[in-house]
């Protein structure tokens, strides 16, 4: 999973990077998916007998928003089970004012349970299943990617250790533990494609959010998205890729944290520009940059062919950090 060197960064520069959006934000809309209710109009973040707590979904929230809002989603415990698009006019905010998405730590989720008769014994301890969305899938335990094993493309599967996965030709292969059935884990498989797409809007920043379990990636930076501003994001465990950038998009990506994800942590594409400041790009599961095109900056300075792995330098803090977790 994530080292305590990443968790050290995100956390100390999320503070950070949320004041000046807190600051330019216009109308404030409520989102509660425990409490809320979409017939409300999301001006309070508390239920109320006249509906105007919070809804329910963030979709309903883009329903009602506009440019220069701030959409302030309430961490419940339980992940919004959504996909959600921001498009157009409507929702492009200004420098000085973005549409403001605040997640307040929240988990947008993407993945679904694998129903227990899905399975069907493979050989030893090793079960499978065949999922509806075959390409780029991803498995989940207790809501958290377990380990993957890389299959070369025309192999097949040989080994796996206890609690290891991997995909091959469509079919999700899962290694149980000794006198367990996958009925008895809490699994999970992406079913949603993608979990925030940008398209032809502009100033859109979205904060402190958590996006996994999508099929194909966790943010898609689609076409000509401008202005767009992810900071205190943590993609993890989607399909394809955590964030991906392309289009004549431009996107500053900052204090974020992208790991396990399946093809690469950030995918560019052509005619893109992106800016990574004060970033983790693991290279756990795949590259944490794959270079198809665009312009890419790290800390101010241009990077081109892609990397295995991104990371700031090290600092005091992250070093204490270390030394507690290794002492632990």
């Amino acid at each position: 999973m994530f080292t305590s060197k990443a968790r050290v960064v995100v956390a100390g520069c999320v503070l950070c990077v949320l004041a000046p959006c807190q600051k330019t934000a216009g109308r404030e809309i409520y989102v509660n998916n425990l409490t809320g209710d979409d017939r409300c109009s999301g001006a309070q973040s508390l239920a109320t007998p006249d509906l105007t707590g919070p809804v329910r979904t963030i979709a309903r929230a883009l329903q009602l928003a506009n440019g220069g809002d701030r959409i302030i989603l309430a961490a419940t415990g339980q992940p919004y089970r959504e996909s959600i698009s921001i498009v157009g006019l409507r929702l492009s905010g200004t420098r000085q004012r973005p549409l403001v998405i605040e997640g307040n730590g929240a988990v947008l989720d993407g993945s679904q349970p694998v129903p227990p008769e899905a399975w069907e014994h493979y050989r030893g301890a090793i079960f499978r299943f065949r999922p509806t969305r075959k390409a780029w899938q991803q498995l989940f335990l207790d809501g958290k990617p377990p380990v993957r094993v890389p299959v070369p493309p025309g192999r097949t599967v040989t080994e796996l250790d206890t609690l290891q996965w991997c995909l091959v030709d469509g079919w999700l292969y899962f290694c149980v533990e000794n006198d367990k059935l996958p009925a008895d884990y809490n699994l999970s498989c992406a079913t949603l494609q993608t979990g925030i797409t940008l398209y032809q809007v502009e100033n859109v920043a979205i904060l402190d959010l958590t996006v996994q379990g999508f099929q194909q990636d966790g943010i898609n930076v689609f076409n000509n998205a401008r202005g767009v501003y992810l900071a205190g994001v943590i993609s993890r465990g989607n399909g394809r890729s955590g964030i991906t950038v392309g289009g004549a998009s431009s996107a500053v990506i900052e204090a974020c944290l992208l790991g396990n994800n399946g093809k690469a942590q950030l995918l560019t594409l052509p005619y893109c520009e992106v800016r990574i400041i004060n970033s983790y790009l693991l290279g756990n599961t795949a590259p944490g940059w794959v270079d198809r095109g665009g312009s890419v900056y790290w800390n101010g300075q241009q990077i081109r062919g892609g990397r295995d792995e991104l990371q700031p330098p090290e600092t005091p803090q992250q070093n204490q950090a270390d030394q507690q977790s290794n002492q632990q």
